[in-house]
């Protein structure tokens, strides 16, 4: 039996809960969070991002987070709270499985970034 994308967004978004940019700006003035833009660069490029991401784009995420990867980001701990975001939201739950899948625990969605910004979100450009 084929998985359609349709199935695996909603197996993503059963196990990696939303987060209102409002309690994601929360968690994220504590210092501990680390927020993940997972778009691509030309997106990122022509709008920002939000204020102290961190910019890996999807196809490089698997890289830049598993421990054992000769490419790994020290910024990814399992020991932290992840908020990932993408256009929309699809990309960013499919980002965050893939972060459980490695071991990380406390990942959040925060959906896509032009909910942050209609939500008065800090943006910074790249």
């Amino acid at each position: 039996m084929t998985t359609t994308l349709k199935d695996m967004i909603a197996a993503a978004r059963a196990v990696v809960p939303d987060i209102s940019p409002a309690d994601a700006a929360k968690l994220m003035a504590t210092g501990n969070a680390l927020v993940v833009d997972i778009r691509d660069g030309t997106e990122i490029a022509a709008s920002g991002k939000v204020k102290g991401a961190i910019a890996v784009s999807r196809g490089l995420l698997e890289f830049r987070a598993a421990p054992d990867a000769p490419t790994h980001d020290p910024a990814f701990r399992t020991d932290r709270p992840v908020i990932l975001y993408c256009g929309s939201g699809g990309r960013a739950a499919l980002a965050g499985k893939t972060l459980r899948d490695l071991g990380f625990t406390d990942v959040h969605n925060l959906g896509g970034f032009k909910d942050w910004v209609a939500a008065g979100g800090e943006v910074e450009k790249a």
